[in-house]
Parts: structure tokens; C-alpha cells; sequence
């Protein structure tokens, strides 16, 4: 006897309805990111009706269940903020960088516990425009000031050693080292440099000796070498200066004071550093160095980039990329309609994707007597081409409104304003 194999129904297990449920959206989404949002609900809930229309769905079955249009929906809404906070983060990086970052949940939002939480008192930093101020440029700044001897975020030390009678070389890094390493200078006392050189290097930035204690008062505190007797504002230039018809002596007396300060006052001691090798010129043997005379010098120790014994260690911690920047997904309530239509049209496509999947699991639906091809390719095709098409769109709109191009965009105005007002006929001016 022949088995019976005609079908138990010839109507599809898996219908989209025609409507969707709110009080369904929140057991129907991966996430569950905007649940907690009424509005979401709703938005979810009225895309399934979209997409029944725009698939057909009173011409044809359509394989998909309202859940699958309540997953495309958040997911839509979620590439919509990711989109949108990759924008916002190129516009003002540069001005985030070092600053203050957060703990993130696997939602990507900032956790109720972290400090920065605390400190925008609940706020979305997605949504705020932050102050300009040139951060990038002030942190490569203050390594440029740090390299000049003006600051910066390199901490610079001081040292000295006691220059020997008859010996003109002198190995700093080696001084340093043996200092650092004792964690006292060679009298005893603590140094703040202590443990920090290692096998480092360092790097001198200058090299100065206080010359003996006789000289500074031979021409007394002042001393200007164009200073002598009442002539002291002769040959320089200050408030009430005055000048003087002197004797020709006078002059002679002048630039043998001269002379004789280059010897007396003005030191010509000089160095070479090479490699932090010191040599000093002349010998110390011609110094008339005490017990007290010390060469002084300055230095830095060259660290690695996250050394943390900066003056201001904190410039290295904080936001160093976009993907420390404390954006959370971006509240759907904050979201405008320009934004709502991008979300219900890319859902509309993720939508046409899961139905061209279910459908290719079948080349051919069997009907009684028939059967059915099914358009899987063309709806993935189709899904494709429609999200790359809508993402490109926005991407390209939003570089167009990048804060460097809105300044440009301003100042072409102003220029065309002008230009405009150069064409106006002014007024004339009776008085």
C-alpha cells in the first residue's frame, strides 16, 4: 500500500506578523540596550510593521519572526552610535589625550563605579562638546621644553663632584651611577635621584663652577665694567642717563678697566663633554681650587616613555586612542529623526539578510503539483549592497562635517559675505 506523503499543511511554520508587540521587544533582543528605554520599545515594536510592508508580506509569506526584527533593530541602533562615536572621536581627540578615562561594561557603557561616572554625575560624554585645548600640541610641547631646559614633563636633577688637582677628565655617567646606586653624593648626603639611573643613561644640560669668592667683590656687587667714579651711566642707557664731555685719559682708563675685568671677573674656565666624559680647561691645577669648590651640573635621566617618576607622572595615564575615550552608546532619546530613518532602513536590510539565509537554506519550496524557486540570492545581494550603501552615506556625511571642515566652511562664508559687501554702495557722509 502506497504511503501517503502529502503534507500535514501546506501553510508556512514561520509567518511575520503584520504587527509587533512592546511588551515582547525586551525577550526578543541580544542585548538588551535600550530595554530600559519606552521609546526603543516602541520603535522596535513599529519596525516589524515597516518591515511586513516593504517585503511583501501581504503578497508572500515572509520566514521571519517579529523577534528577528526586534534583534535587527538594537543592532541597528548599536552600528548607528558606533558610526556616529568614531566621528565625534577623530574630531577631538587630540584634545582628550591624557585626560581622565573610565571602566566600560560589556555594553560598552561607563560603569557606575568608575571615577569619571562620578565626576559627570551620570552623564553621557557622547554627548557633550568638550573645551579646545590643544592638548596634542602642548604635551609634544612640553617634551620640546623638557629637551630645552624650560620645564616640560622630564624631571631634571642637579649633582656635583670635587674637582682633583691635575686631573682634567671626568666620567659623569660613572659619578652618577655610583651616587644613584649608594643613594647618597660623596659627603653623605641623600639624593633625590636615588635608585633611578640603573644602567640608564644620562644626558647633561649643563655645566657651571662658582669661581673663587675674592673676585666677586674686586669691582664691588655691581661692578658694571663701564662703571667707574661719578661716570656711572657713561656708555649706557637708562632713565635720566647723562653724558659727558670727558678727557681723552679717561677713556684710556676705561678700556684698561675693561681688560682687566676679562682677567679678573670674567671666567675663562671652559669644558667638553663628550659621551658624559668631562674634560675641564685649563687643568684644576690652575684653579686655586679649596675644600669647597665643587663643579656643579645638570641632568636627565633617559627613561622609557611610561616612566613614572615624572614631575607629572599622570600625563601618561588617561586616554591614549579612541578606544580609551569614555563614549557609551549613545542614549536613543538623543537620537533625531535624520537618525531614526538611517536605523529603520539599515534594520530594513539587516532584516532582508536573515530572510535571504533562511530562505537559502532551500534552493526550492515543494507545493502540490508545483514548486517554488526562492529569491535567497537576491535579498543577500540586495542586504549587502543596502548596508554598505547606507554606512558609506553617512560616513561620507559626517566627514564633511568634521570640525576642520566646518571651519573651513566658515571662513569660505566669510570671505563670500565680504565680497558681497564689496558690491554694496556705501553711504556718503555729510557732516
Amino acid at each position: 500500500m502506497p504511503t501517503n506523503l502529502n503534507p500535514k499543511s501546506t501553510t508556512s511554520a514561520i509567518v511575520l506578523t503584520s504587527t509587533g508587540s512592546a511588551d515582547l521587544v525586551a525577550a526578543g533582543v541580544p542585548f538588551g540596550m535600550y530595554t530600559g528605554s519606552a521609546d526603543f520599545l516602541s520603535g522596535a515594536s513599529l519596525q516589524v510593521n515597516y518591515v511586513y510592508k516593504k517585503l511583501g508580506g501581504d503578497v508572500v509569506d515572509i520566514e521571519l519572526t517579529p523577534s528577528n526584527v526586534y534583534a535587527a533593530y538594537e543592532e541597528a541602533v548599536l552600528e548607528y552610535s558606533y558610526i556616529i562615536n568614531l566621528h565625534q572621536g577623530k574630531n577631538v581627540l587630540s584634545d582628550l589625550l591624557g585626560n581622565v578615562t573610565g571602566t566600560f561594561d560589556h555594553l560598552g557603557n561607563i560603569k557606575g563605579d568608575s571615577a569619571l561616572s562620578s565626576s559627570l554625575m551620570g552623564e553621557h560624554v557622547e554627548l557633550k562638546f568638550p573645551r579646545f585645548s590643544i592638548s596634542y600640541a602642548q604635551k609634544v610641547g612640553q617634551g620640546l621644553s623638557a629637551i630645552g631646559g624650560l620645564g616640560g614633563t622630564v624631571r631634571e636633577y642637579s649633582g656635583s663632584f670635587k674637582p682633583a688637582l691635575n686631573q682634567q677628565d671626568y666620567d659623569l655617567q660613572q659619578i652618577i651611577m655610583e651616587a644613584s646606586d649608594n643613594g647618597e653624593d660623596d659627603g653623605g648626603n641623600t639624593i633625590d635621584f636615588g635608585g633611578l639611573v640603573g644602567d640608564s643613561r644620562i644626558t647633561i644640560t649643563k655645566v657651571f663652577f662658582k669661581s673663587p669668592r675674592a673676585m666677586w667683590r674686586f669691582y664691588g656687587y655691581y661692578g658694571g665694567i663701564g662703571v667707574v667714579g661719578n661716570y656711572s651711566t657713561y656708555g649706557q642707557f637708562a632713565d635720566d642717563s647723562t653724558f659727558e664731555i670727558i678727557p681723552t685719559w679717561q677713556n684710556k682708563l676705561q678700556a684698561i678697566m675693561y681688560e682687566d675685568s676679562i682677567y679678573t671677573r670674567t671666567s675663562h674656565y671652559s669644558y667638553e663633554l663628550i659621551d658624559n666624559k668631562l674634560r675641564l680647561f685649563p687643568p684644576p691645577s690652575y684653579w686655586g681650587i679649596t675644600d669647597m669648590d665643587r663643579v656643579w651640573f645638570k641632568f636627565r635621566i633617559d627613561g622609557n616613555a611610561w616612566d613614572t617618576t615624572s614631575p607629572v607622572s599622570g600625563s601618561i595615564d588617561g586616554i591614549n586612542n579612541v578606544n580609551t575615550i569614555p563614549f557609551g552608546n549613545i542614549p536613543y532619546e538623543n537620537i533625531n529623526a535624520i537618525g531614526k530613518q538611517w536605523i529603520r532602513k539599515y534594520a530594513l536590510a539587516l532584516c532582508k539578510e536573515m530572510l535571504g539565509q533562511v530562505r537559502g537554506k532551500f534552493t526550492t519550496m515543494p507545493i502540490p503539483g508545483e514548486s517554488v524557486t526562492l529569491n535567497y540570492s537576491e535579498l543577500l545581494s540586495q542586504a549587502k549592497e543596502e548596508q554598505t550603501a547606507l554606512k558609506d552615506k553617512l560616513r561620507e556625511l559626517l566627514k564633511e562635517m568634521e570640525y576642520v571642515e566646518l571651519v573651513k566652511q566658515d571662513s569660505e562664508k566669510a570671505s563670500a559675505t565680504a565680497d558681497t559687501f564689496k558690491q554694496s554702495p556705501l553711504p556718503i557722509f555729510v557732516g
